[in-house]
């Protein structure tokens, strides 16, 4: 096991868990049960109750552990070498609410490749660093670095969300890194001051479906961007409060049918919330929310989207056209938000896809 994995969890803390869980005091609602207004209470308590009485993270804790880390950059990341040290490099960007946990599914179907995925500052297993305000922006240059550390001049990229926003930052402001981009989702925030009367029919109907989605859902996003220390307190105090707002996003971002153990079993729901509770994270997490990426214009990379039935928002092609040198588009009939783990077949498919229309250049270089 690597020295640079991340460290095993004090047994205090995980003691510490379960006496808050055993204490949990189940907090009344408003309105009919089910999940129209959030978290569904009774899912919730028969989730906490397993999480008290029968999870255990030490078995999760040592699988992870024992992913190929490496520290380089001031990043701890997860760097699978190929058996050819000059093949080709990918590197895998999560987002939020997950970690690195999101691409565990897709690291064996990429074992002819050089894969890094980085442990993006202020999440889940990422290595301590002195700066807290990094935007995505600025994890861009932090994933070069430690790119340029690994010993690989060219690389593809995969991101969503959170990294979405990293990948397409690397691809802006390095481009002769940057062979390809492959993206899961794809910004349109700039639509939200655009004046309507500029917009074509597809522009104008995207941009009341992310109206309607920023009145609907996207308070989450809001209190993480304006109000990050309230919300840390109360999630990274209350394991029962954590648990309620992540499992909300992995039910309603993932493609499963109103069921979220369809698609996350109830021991990997835990995993990924317990990732965030044993590093306390979720609060350093909100980074990127409250630091925003200057915008970015058309980015010239060969780039692959692969846009999964269940995601937040959808471009229109043309949209996405205007915005990047489209070389692949995808449209995959099953996956969601978290595709790497729910569909890791059809995700890899257009990681593929990326690869093969990259650019050509200077050789990759040589795993270190």
């Amino acid at each position: 096991m690597s020295d640079a994995a991340p460290p095993r969890t004090d047994q205090a803390v995980l003691d510490d868990l379960r006496a808050r869980l055993r204490a949990y005091r189940r907090v009344e609602g408003t309105g009919t049960p089910g999940w129209d207004r959030g978290t569904e209470h009774g899912y919730l308590d028969e989730l906490l109750a397993t999480w008290a009485a029968d999870y255990d993270w030490r078995p999760h804790e040592e699988r992870i552990r024992a992913l190929p880390w490496q520290l380089a950059g001031g990043l701890r990341v997860v760097h699978q070498r190929a058996a050819d040290p000059a093949g080709p490099a990918v590197v895998l960007l999560h987002g939020w609410p997950d970690s690195v946990l999101r691409y565990e599914r897709a690291l064996p179907l990429l074992t002819d490749v050089h894969v890094v995925v980085p442990a993006l500052p202020g999440y889940p297993f990422a290595a301590p660093l002195a700066a807290r305000d990094l935007s995505a922006a600025d994890m861009a240059g932090l994933v070069a670095a430690a790119m340029a550390e690994l010993g690989y001049a060219q690389y593809v990229v995969s991101g969503g969300d959170i990294g979405r926003g990293v990948a397409t930052a690397l691809a802006a402001g390095r481009p002769g890194e940057v062979s390809a981009l492959h993206l899961t989702d794809v910004a349109n925030s700039s639509m939200l001051s655009a004046d309507r009367a500029d917009l074509d029919a597809e522009e104008r109907a995207m941009l009341d479906r992310m109206l309607q989605w920023r009145a609907t859902e996207g308070g989450y996003l809001i209190e993480q961007a304006t109000k990050p220390h309230t919300l840390a307190v109360a999630l990274g105090d209350s394991p029962a409060g954590l648990a309620a707002w992540i499992v909300e996003k992995l039910r309603s971002w993932s493609d499963c049918g109103g069921d979220v153990e369809s698609v996350f079993s109830r021991d990997e729901v835990l995993t990924w919330v317990t990732a965030y509770w044993v590093t306390g994270s979720i609060g350093t997490s909100f980074a990127p929310y409250v630091k925003r990426s200057p915008g970015i214009g058309r980015i010239d990379v060969p780039t692959v989207v692969s846009q999964f039935p269940g995601e937040i928002l959808h471009a229109p092609r043309s949209v996405v056209e205007r915005l990047f040198d489209l070389r692949g588009w995808q449209e995959p009939t099953s996956g969601g938000h978290f595709a790497a783990w729910e569909q890791p077949a059809q995700f890899v498919a257009g990681v593929r896809e990326a690869l093969a229309v990259q650019r050509p250049g200077g050789a990759p270089g040589t795993a270190r």
